[in-house]
């Protein structure tokens, strides 16, 4: 609709409403949270959760919505028609730039539960956002290392206990786990650095993904793998802001995990540690496939998706 407008003016334009957005929406993010610490009673926090999950699917509706408004994107996406708010899900992607988020939020709010990231327990103390994120339940964890376990050898398996501890309360209603599998951003010197086997690909980090599993296996049994490829030219958040993003390809995988993976102990079983490596290994060989086929594809102009998405 605004999409004729400098793109400098949009992305101001859209970063104001975002904000303003965001202000209207803090005060009943806390005041529901408030309700949620004063009153411990299961039924309660349960319903003050729905809540403020509802608050956060707002805010990014609203989000979506400026998108619409602001650009005109040719989205070209398959794989989530068979997807439910109702279910468990874990989610993984390729990491291209800091637009991935807003974009995936874009395709996969209100199909599946809210997106929940796994956080560093330090992060409870950013302002505003730290508190949005304990009231939404997003898990604050504390990874131990290999020398403070050395140290103090009552510290093994702490960190996986804290975090089942701070996933119980997704037992009651349904979760969206997210991971970035490759732990950073995709560059070509990152890429090389790493002398990754994969040509569109970092190598993955197995054992974060193995570590939400452990935690929460008895809960999360299907896998949505989510491969994003942006056919014309790679851009930052500031540019999805600005509308100069205008096309992009989602491919949506939805993948059963296998039972012997659900709250598998990774550290301290080796055969279970290489078979969980080799399975992430085969997922990321078939995802930078696909994004060859994809950029392949993508030299000539691709058919247009007017469809639109939901909120």
């Amino acid at each position: 609709m605004l999409n004729f407008l400098p793109a400098t003016l949009k992305g101001v334009l859209a970063a104001l409403l975002i904000l303003a957005d965001t202000l209207v929406l803090i005060p009943f993010l806390l005041f529901v949270a408030v309700v949620k610490l004063i009153i411990p009673v299961k039924p309660v926090r349960t319903v003050c959760t729905v809540i403020l999950n509802w608050i956060a699917y707002i805010w990014i509706g609203f989000n979506n919505r400026l998108a619409d408004v602001f650009h005109r994107i040719e989205w070209q996406v398959e794989g989530v028609e068979n997807l439910s708010r109702d279910n468990w899900y874990f989610v993984t992607c390729n990491h291209q730039s800091w637009a991935d988020i807003p974009i995936i939020q874009y395709v996969l709010n209100d199909r599946i539960p809210l997106l929940k990231f796994f956080l560093k327990k330090e992060l409870i103390w950013v302002p505003l956002l730290g508190v949005a994120w304990w009231a939404l339940d997003f898990p604050f964890m504390r990874r131990y290392s290999k020398e403070q376990v050395a140290r103090n050898p009552s510290l093994k398996g702490k960190d996986l206990e804290t975090t089942r501890a701070a996933c119980e309360k997704f037992r009651y209603t349904p979760v969206t786990v997210f991971n970035f599998m490759e732990g950073t951003r995709f560059t070509p010197a990152k890429h090389a650095a790493q002398n990754s086997p994969y040509r569109h690909l970092l190598k993955p980090r197995a054992g974060g993904t193995a570590f939400v599993l452990g935690a929460m296996g008895e809960m999360l049994h299907t896998l949505l793998d989510v491969t994003i490829v942006y056919p014309d030219q790679q851009h930052g958040f500031w540019d999805y802001l600005c509308g100069r993003i205008r096309r992009v390809v989602i491919r949506v995988r939805t993948i059963d995990i296998p039972p012997h993976f659900r709250g598998m102990n990774y550290a301290n079983d080796e055969a279970l540690k290489r078979a969980f490596q080799a399975w992430v290994d085969d997922l990321w060989l078939a995802k930078d496939r696909q994004i060859d086929e994809l950029v392949n594809a993508g030299q000539s102009t691709p058919h247009r998706d007017d469809t639109p998405m939901p909120a």
